[in-house]
C-alpha cells in the first residue's frame, strides 16, 4: 500500500487529524467486493419478506447497540452537534424500520395479474402476471452532512437492500471512522440473520478514481448518490460511458426558492422573517433543502420585512462546517456574489473563531437583475440566500418559469394569495419535486407520500424519490411471467395470494385469491 494512499478524518472545529487510518480501496479490493455482491445477489434475493425485514430491523439495533461511542466519534469527524447526531441516528434507525414494515406487507412489489381467456375470439388471451424484481449489486455514496441517514446505512441502503439488491458502499472521505462503525454493525447483523457474504460492504476513500471505479465495474447496476453536483454528474457521466449504461440516481442539491405572496407578506412580516433566517442557518445551511433564494413583491411590508430579517441574520453566530473543502467553497461563492453588480449584501452573521467557521450572508438584488445574472440561481452551501425584489406579478412569474429544477418550492400565502396565483402553482409543479404551503423547507418527513427528489440539476432521475418508502422503486425493475405454471410463479403471483398482498387482478385490487 503505498503512502499516498493513506488518508486520516480531520476535526473540522481545529484541523487536527483524528485517530485511525484509511486507505484507498484498490482496484482488487474493489474488484473482490462487487464479485462478493454478485454471488450474495443470487442468494439474497431469494430470501423471503420476513428474513429481509428482520434483517433491516437488526441492522437498526446493531447501530443502536454502538451507544454513544458513534456519535462522540461523528462529532469529532463532523463538527455536528451531540443532539443534532443522536436526532439523526433514530432517524436512521426508523428509516430501516420503515423499510422494513414495508418489505413484510409485501404489496410494494406491484403484482399486477391478467388471467388467461382461452376461448376469446378471434385470438386467446394468454395468462400475464407482473411483478418488481431486484435489479443486482448497488453502489452508494455516503453524504457529508448526513453521516447516518444518507450514508452507510442510510435511505439508499436501506432501500437498497429493501428490495432484494446486495449493497457496495463508498464511504464519504470526511468522515471515515463513524463509516467504518456503522458497517460493522451493519456486518453483524449479516452474521445474526445468516446473510450472504456480500450482501454488504464498505470501500473507503478520497480519491475520485475509486469511485470512478465502483460505478464502471460491469456488475455494478445501480448507483445512489447524494452531494455535490458536480459529484453526481460526474457519476452520472462515468455510468453512461459503459459498455452496460446503468441507472444513477444522484440528489445534486437545490437552492429551493421561497416566494412570499403580499396578504402573507403584510399579515406575518416578522414571523416569515424569522423562520426564514432560522431556516437559512440550520445546520449552517448544509441541508440541501436549505432556501437559497426568496422572491418578495416590492412594497412597505417587503421593507419592514427586510429589516426583521437583517436582524435576525446579524444576531446569528459563525458555526463550524463539514470540511475545510466545504467552508473554502462557501467563501469562493460569497465572493462571487458579492461581485456581481447591483447586488446588496443585506446582512451578515457575526464573525467567531474555529478553522472552519462560517457566518450567515444574505444578499439582495432586483427581479431584473436576478434574470440578467442566471448564476444567482446557483446552490452556494451553506449559511446564504440571495432576496429577489419583484416589481410585478408578471416579473415574478418569468422568474418562475426560468427556475431549473429544484427539490422544493415553498409558497408563503393566505387563501386569497393563493387563490390569485394559480400560475404560480401551476408553474412550479413541473419544477420541483415537493411544493410546500406556509412552511419552510429544511425538514424532510421519512414517510410514505414524500417526494425528495426533482427535475435536473437537482436529480438525475425526476421519476425518483431518495426519502420515503417509494426510494425501493429506484433498484427493481418489472418482469411478467405468461402461462407460467402456478407452482412456479413467485409468491406474489400465485393464485391463492399466500402473502396476502393487494394485487391488480383483471383491473381490480384485491386481496383475494384467484380461483383456478
Amino acid at each position: 500500500m503505498k503512502t499516498s494512499d493513506k488518508f486520516f478524518a480531520i476535526n473540522p472545529s481545529n484541523d487536527n487529524k483524528l485517530e485511525g487510518e484509511f486507505y484507498n480501496a484498490t482496484k482488487k479490493e474493489i474488484d473482490n467486493a462487487v464479485l462478493q455482491a454478485k454471488n450474495a445477489f443470487a442468494i439474497y434475493r431469494k430470501k423471503s419478506k420476513q428474513q429481509i425485514a428482520a434483517f433491516l430491523i437488526q441492522i437498526g439495533e446493531e447501530i443502536s447497540n454502538l451507544g454513544e461511542a458513534l456519535p462522540e466519534r461523528c462529532h469529532l469527524e463532523t463538527g455536528l452537534p451531540i443532539a443534532r447526531l443522536q436526532g439523526e441516528r433514530t432517524r436512521t434507525i426508523n428509516q430501516l424500520l420503515l423499510f422494513a414494515n414495508l418489505v413484510l406487507e409485501g404489496s410494494w412489489v406491484d403484482a399486477k395479474i391478467d388471467t388467461a381467456i382461452p376461448d376469446r375470439n378471434p385470438v386467446a388471451k394468454p395468462d400475464i402476471r407482473q411483478l418488481l424484481i431486484p435489479i443486482g449489486p448497488v453502489a452508494v455514496f455516503g453524504a457529508s452532512n448526513f453521516p447516518f441517514a444518507f450514508s452507510t446505512a442510510g435511505g439508499d441502503t436501506a432501500s437498497a437492500l429493501a428490495s432484494g439488491c446486495p449493497v457496495i458502499v463508498k464511504g464519504h472521505e470526511a468522515h471515515p471512522g463513524t463509516s467504518e462503525m456503522v458497517a460493522k454493525a451493519i456486518k453483524r447483523a449479516i452474521d445474526i440473520c445468516g446473510m450472504p457474504e456480500g450482501t454488504f460492504s464498505l470501500l473507503q476513500g478520497n480519491s475520485k478514481k475509486v469511485g470512478q471505479e465502483l460505478v464502471q465495474h460491469p456488475e455494478i447496476k445501480a448507483v445512489g448518490f447524494t452531494g455535490s453536483f458536480t459529484g453526481g454528474k460526474a457519476l452520472f457521466d462515468y455510468a453512461n460511458s459503459r459498455p452496460e449504461p446503468i441507472p444513477v440516481f444522484a440528489e445534486m442539491g437545490s437552492t429551493n426558492p421561497v416566494f412570499i405572496l403580499p396578504e402573507a407578506l403584510q399579515n406575518k412580516t416578522k414571523e416569515i422573517a424569522v423562520g426564514l433566517a432560522n431556516s437559512i442557518t440550520l445546520g449552517v445551511g448544509q441541508f440541501c433543502t436549505s432556501p437559497g433564494l426568496t422572491f418578495v413583491g416590492k412594497s412597505k411590508d417587503a421593507d419592514i420585512f427586510y429589516q426583521e430579517l437583517k436582524q435576525k441574520i446579524s444576531e446569528t453566530m459563525g458555526v463550524t462546517m463539514l470540511t475545510p473543502g466545504i467552508k473554502k467553497n462557501y467563501e469562493l461563492k460569497i465572493d462571487k456574489t458579492k461581485s456581481i453588480s447591483q447586488v446588496q449584501l443585506l446582512s451578515s452573521g457575526i464573525e467567531t473563531t474555529g478553522s472552519n467557521n462560517a457566518i450567515a450572508n444574505i444578499f439582495k438584488t432586483s427581479i431584473s437583475n436576478y434574470l440578467n445574472n442566471p448564476e444567482l440561481s446557483d446552490e452556494n452551501f451553506g449559511p446564504s440566500s440571495v432576496i429577489v425584489e419583484s416589481d410585478s406579478k408578471q416579473a415574478l412569474l418569468e422568474a418562475a418559469r426560468n427556475l431549473k429544477g429544484h427539490l422544493t418550492a415553498t409558497i408563503f400565502g393566505t387563501p386569497n394569495d393563493l387563490k390569485n396565483n394559480p400560475e404560480l402553482l401551476s408553474i412550479l409543479e413541473l419544477k420541483v419535486g415537493r411544493v410546500i404551503i406556509n412552511n419552510f423547507p429544511t425538514g424532510v418527513e421519512v414517510c410514505h407520500s414524500m417526494v425528495h427528489g426533482g427535475p435536473f440539476p437537482a436529480t438525475t432521475a425526476p421519476n425518483s424519490t431518495s426519502v420515503g418508502s417509494g426510494a425501493i422503486k429506484r433498484f427493481v425493475r418489472p418482469i411478467c411471467f405468461q402461462d407460467y405454471p402456478d407452482d412456479l410463479l413467485p409468491d406474489a403471483l400465485k393464485n391463492k395470494n399466500p402473502q396476502k398482498i393487494w394485487r391488480l387482478v383483471n383491473g381490480n385490487f384485491t386481496q383475494d385469491k384467484i380461483e383456478s
